[in-house]
């Protein structure tokens, strides 16, 4: 029998939340400190499904990693060159992981078993195996062509300095290309072709790059440049951010409930693209205040939230909560150009739109944009399924702040990325 959670309508107490580390983050700097030539000291580290796989990936791969406490570890970097040349390497459902480390271990070439739940093998990694096999990458695909597992093998340089690669399904191909590329230690061009979704997260990519040495040229997202002799070195001590997309939930919730909701972790410089989240909130209704170190939302008594219709290709994951969020304008809204949300956990726009359903909304699917026209009620004690996505779950949690109790199934799937999410956000509400 599924587990499943039911949240009482309720209102919400003015809070300050401290966010988990960043998923994107903890997972590319666990790698990046891995590969470099020296120790590195990570803090606030995301604890998650996600990182636990990454961890115990490098593990395998022979890194030496002190674990000092909750959130905080050393990682002993190999210099550019795993131990451990051959391994079987589960990665579960972790993108994060599974794309570049896909294309490290390729680059350095060995004897690779890498595969994950079923899931996994259902998201496509054809484009960026094309591009590794352009440079020199020996990789076979054990099942469906295109799509995980892989076993990846020898490494032999072809000479070709210029790389294709396809921009337009996930950003993490090329946030594996540009991290795995200096390990050759030759100058690289990579040439998106087509249009580049979900920018931000290739800012992430590339700051922390040049936090751990190699900077790499961007112009205008269509050509990245890879200097030659590039070698990773880390920082002394780096200090992970706070997840700014699952920030997206609690500053949603001060937009539908009114009550001032603060979170500390991401603020004026944060590096991470979700962040704007909280722009597309001001512009229909929040008043949002920014900090070094946090943001906090709420919405005067009296002020409507308002209809939208947003191009939320720099918002990918954080736009989801504004499905909810569209629940509590009461007026018809449009999120475009999220074709990207096909490919995820989940096929996240037609899950979207079946839990939206339950709850009464009119829903309309188009292949990268979802259409949601509130209903005049919503439907008490839907029970919403989550499709082992976390995403899902802490999404329509907010659903009981708009007067009705909602029932979430499979709630510990959170765990991918905000274990304690509903203890959290439980303690932010009161029942009404």
């Amino acid at each position: 029998m599924t587990e499943s959670v039911r949240l009482p309508a309720a209102s919400l107490k003015p809070s300050t939340v401290a966010l988990p580390g960043s998923k994107s983050i903890s997972n590319r700097t666990l790698l990046l400190a891995a590969l470099s030539d020296n120790v590195c000291e990570i803090r606030s580290l995301l604890k998650s499904d996600d990182t636990d796989r990454m961890l115990e990936a490098l593990d395998k791969l022979g890194v030496n990693i002190e674990f000092l406490e909750t959130g905080r570890l050393k990682v002993h970097g190999t210099g550019g060159a795993f131990p451990n040349r051959e391994a079987d390497l589960f990665l579960g459902n972790a993108g994060t992981a599974f794309r570049p480390l896909t294309a490290a271990l390729a680059v350095l070439g060995g004897d690779y078993h890498l595969h994950g739940v079923p899931r996994m093998h259902e998201r496509p990694i054809g484009d960026l195996v094309d591009a590794l096999r352009i440079a020199g990458a020996d990789i076979e695909y054990l099942g469906n062509e295109g799509y995980p597992p892989l076993r990846i093998n020898a490494f032999t340089d072809k000479g070709v300095r210029t790389i294709p690669i396809k921009g337009n399904v996930s950003s993490q191909f090329l946030t594996a290309l540009l991290m795995a590329l200096p390990l050759t230690g030759e100058a690289f061009e990579i040439r998106v072709d087509g249009e580049l979704i979900s920018k931000p997260y290739i800012d992430i990519t590339l700051k922390l790059m040049a936090q751990f040495g190699v900077n790499v040229g961007n112009e205008n997202y269509r050509v990245f440049n890879i200097p030659a002799g590039a070698r990773y070195h880390a920082p002394e001590v780096l200090h992970v951010e706070g997840d700014a997309s699952s920030a997206s939930y609690f500053l949603g919730a001060g937009l539908i409930s009114g009550a001032p909701i603060r979170v500390t972790g991401i603020g004026l410089n944060s590096i991470q693209g979700d962040v704007a989240f909280a722009c597309e909130l001001e512009k229909i209704g929040a008043d949002v205040v920014w900090g070094e170190n946090f943001v906090e939302v709420s919405r005067p008594a009296g002020r409507a939230v308002s209809a939208f219709d947003l191009d939320a290709n720099h918002i990918p994951d954080a736009a989801m909560t504004l499905a909810i969020v569209a629940l509590a304008s009461g007026k018809p809204c449009t999120l475009r150009n999220i074709g990207s949300w096909r490919v995820k956990e989940t096929d996240r726009i037609a899950a979207m739109a079946a839990e939206l359903r339950k709850l009464g909304a009119e829903v309309v699917e188009e292949p990268e944009a979802i259409h949601i026209t509130p209903p005049t009620g919503l439907n008490a004690d839907a029970v919403i399924d989550t499709y082992d996505d976390h995403r899902m779950a802490m999404c329509f949690s907010l659903v009981s702040l708009l007067g009705v109790p909602v029932i979430i199934n499979d709630p510990k799937c959170t765990y991918k990325t905000f274990p304690t999410y509903f203890e959290v956000f439980a303690s932010l509400t009161e029942a009404v």
